[in-house]
């Protein structure tokens, strides 16, 4: 299955970034939390290697600093090191920092580790910490769909497309969903509807044959739990990653 997941990767450097209005090097306390200008400008600007060399370099003077091991575990992550970022995150978490930003991070990086069950925990925790935001709903939706919870993959993905109505990867995951409860009508359905409205937009295209080759039900089913025909053998094609 190509199940290249969503990231927040982009968003979510913008939200690490807590420039202090310091020159680089400076650091700048808040309570229990430390900014290094210089640490999170390599951040920032992508300079992951950098990032990471600087972050430690704080966390030597600073290391119950909860906020550089979520930092340090970013440009981890970035950098494809996924242990050592779930490791920052967790060091973060046990620390006291508490963000729906913190959790959704730590749930992707379990996603890609395909350990599902502690990326439904850490992303329930981010939907509890910021329940307005779209993403935390949508990768919800995706660990619950891969661990056949269809009827919970359902309630996420509709509360995503509440906060994200026009997004086509969300749509397609909704459509991935009810043709995998066997509702292939519905899916059929969808996919038609992103096509005519993103024509450019290819999981949906890719899906839409598949489907067509598989053929689907005439009955509809009452609910996802309750699916009155054999869900579709296809594997269906995932979003690309954001």
């Amino acid at each position: 299955m190509n199940r290249s997941r969503p990231k927040i990767r982009g968003s979510a450097a913008i939200v690490l970034m807590i420039l202090c209005g310091l020159l680089p090097g400076m650091v700048a306390a808040s309570g229990d939390k430390i900014c290094d200008v210089a640490a999170d400008l390599a951040l920032g600007n992508e300079d992951y290697p950098e990032a990471i060399l600087l972050h430690r370099r704080l966390l030597q003077s600073h290391p119950h600093n909860a906020l550089a091991h979520y930092h340090l575990g970013f440009a981890y992550g970035m950098m494809g090191l996924k242990p050592k970022e779930i490791n920052e995150y967790r060091t973060s978490v046990g620390l006291g920092l508490r963000s729906w930003d913190l959790f959704l991070n730590l749930g992707l990086a379990y996603l890609d580790q395909h350990q599902i069950a502690q990326a439904i925990h850490a992303l329930q925790t981010a939907a509890e910490l910021g329940p307005e935001h779209m993403e935390t709903h949508f990768n919800l939706a995706i660990a619950y769909e891969s661990r056949n919870r269809l009827v919970d993959a359902s309630r996420e993905i509709a509360i995503a497309q509440r906060l994200a109505p026009t997004d086509p990867d969300i749509a397609n995951m909704s459509a991935i969903i009810y043709a995998k409860a066997g509702d292939r009508q519905r899916a059929h359905q969808i996919w038609q509807e992103i096509a005519r409205h993103a024509p450019d937009y290819e999981p949906a295209a890719i899906n839409l044959a598949l489907l067509n080759a598989s053929g689907f039900c005439d009955s509809q089913p009452s609910s996802l739990s309750e699916a009155p025909c054999a869900p579709a053998r296809a594997t269906y094609h995932f979003a690309p990653a954001r």
